[in-house]
């Protein structure tokens, strides 16, 4: 193995014992053909069948390999976290063991980051979905990426896409946020258009996934919408608290004008209940927002 790999791979691995090794021969023989300095960090994540063993078998024909096993499960997102926390490379890659993503195309991301210096992150962008529950997911995923978008104040074609290449030096300071499930990708998306990273999107086809699917609908749908709101309120909180500030203040205001004309000179309470909301949302919101640009980092 390289001393010094340019790209680092980060494989989280939990219950694929079926094809993991599959994946790291497509992986592998991809960044063989590119020339590209790498290593592949394969994660078992306490995995409860034979995937560990597995890849200790295989080992030995994959010399860029290094494997990295948990003694209890953290979650994808530990995985990454960590894994990008050990990467040697200056270019990290995020990808998943289930073959859904066309991993071949790593190089590809890797090269965009490599030829375009004010890209610091390429981001594989899903043209279909093949995920499980997809009568729900599809319109739960569009509505959280539309969330987003308005968050975030610009086009997010794939929030929480797994396939991904970054600078580990630009990623460094937000790996700390990162959650510990699935919703680790949606927190690295949002941490870098926040902060006027630029991110670019290469779309991708997307394939059906091996084995059985980690995602819980409901649970994960419910941990996305809160991760966007939390990343959105740790770098720019007036955008989450200031206009439901300023709408309380304008109907107290109006029903304050409406209740004068009516009775006389008379606020009721709920006017004064509802202005008062506002103001104190809006005090909160200057107040987080000025914590935010005194901070450090």
């Amino acid at each position: 193995m390289d001393a010094t790999p340019y790209v680092t791979i980060v494989l989280p691995c939990y219950n694929e014992q079926d094809h993991v090794i599959d994946e790291v021969e497509r992986i592998c023989a991809a960044m063989d053909a590119s020339g590209y300095t790498y290593e592949l960090v394969a994660v078992d994540d306490c995995s409860t069948d034979q995937t560990l063993a597995r890849l200790q078998e295989a080992a030995p024909r994959f010399p860029n390999m290094r494997i990295r096993a948990f003694h209890r499960n953290g979650g994808s997102g530990t995985v990454r976290r960590i894994g990008t926390q050990e990467a040697r490379g200056e270019i990290v890659v995020w990808t998943d063991a289930d073959m859904t993503y066309p991993n071949e195309r790593i190089p590809e991301l890797v090269q965009l980051l490599e030829k375009d210096p004010t890209i610091d992150q390429v981001v594989g962008a899903r043209t279909t979905e093949e995920g499980s529950h997809k009568i729900l997911r599809v319109p739960a995923k569009w509505f959280i990426r539309k969330v987003a978008e308005r968050l975030a104040g610009q086009k997010i074609p794939d929030l929480n896409s797994g396939l991904r290449a970054f600078r580990k030096s630009v990623a460094r300071p937000y790996l700390r946020l990162l959650p510990p499930g699935f919703s680790c990708v949606t927190t690295i998306t949002l941490s870098f258009l926040s902060n006027q990273h630029d991110v670019y999107y290469l779309p991708i086809e997307y394939s059906k996934r091996a084995g059985k699917s980690k995602f819980s609908f409901i649970s994960d749908a419910y941990r996305y919408i809160l991760q966007v709101l939390r990343m959105v309120m740790y770098f720019n909180p007036l955008k989450v608290l200031m206009p439901p500030a300023i709408w309380l203040i304008v109907i107290g205001l109006v029903k304050g004008v409406v209740d004068i004309v009516r009775y006389g000179f008379y606020l009721t309470s709920n006017t004064i209940v509802i202005f008062i909301s506002g103001l104190l949302i809006g005090s909160l919101a200057l107040l987080a927002d000025l914590i935010v640009r005194s901070r450090s980092e």
